[in-house]
């Protein structure tokens, strides 16, 4: 939840971040400490969206949290109206973002959640486009610091 925190320090309005990992790698687990990051209410409950596939929440800037876990064909993202969270005011969090047409959008940040065993989890940022490999860069000195 720590890398969720501090990422959300970083994020501004219309940000895109696709978290990748397998089922219980801890993708609904990052966007909490996001949400918390940007100042949602304590008594707010980050559930994952596996079922409504996608959650809104409230906070200091809108976080919409997406799931394509379920999502299979191409006119299953054109119902969702993808573009409308995508490109507003919010902060989009997609789980199974491998699963996003390649055309959907260009510059994103890419989390990479991978579990090495135990309650241990790697994580891998990787910047597409400019903003975002700044994003990745600034982690890198939050990184640094908390050694």
């Amino acid at each position: 939840m720590g890398w969720g925190r501090n990422l959300a320090r970083l994020v501004q309005g219309g940000d895109i971040i696709g978290l990748i990992g397998e089922l219980g790698a801890g993708k609904t687990c990052f966007v909490r400490g996001f949400a918390e990051g940007l100042e949602i209410g304590k008594d707010a409950w980050i559930r994952s969206p596996s079922f409504t596939l996608i959650n809104e929440y409230h906070a200091r800037l809108p976080i919409y949290h997406i799931d394509l876990y379920r999502i299979g064909e191409r006119r299953e993202f054109e119902g969702l109206n993808l573009r409308d969270y995508l490109y507003s005011d919010g902060v989009s969090l997609i789980e199974w973002f491998e699963k996003l047409p390649e055309t959907e959008v260009d510059e994103y940040l890419e989390v990479r959640i991978d579990h090495v065993g135990g309650s241990k989890r790697r994580l891998t940022f990787t910047g597409r486009g400019e903003r975002y490999e700044r994003m990745v860069e600034e982690l890198k000195k939050i990184k640094k610091l908390k050694k």
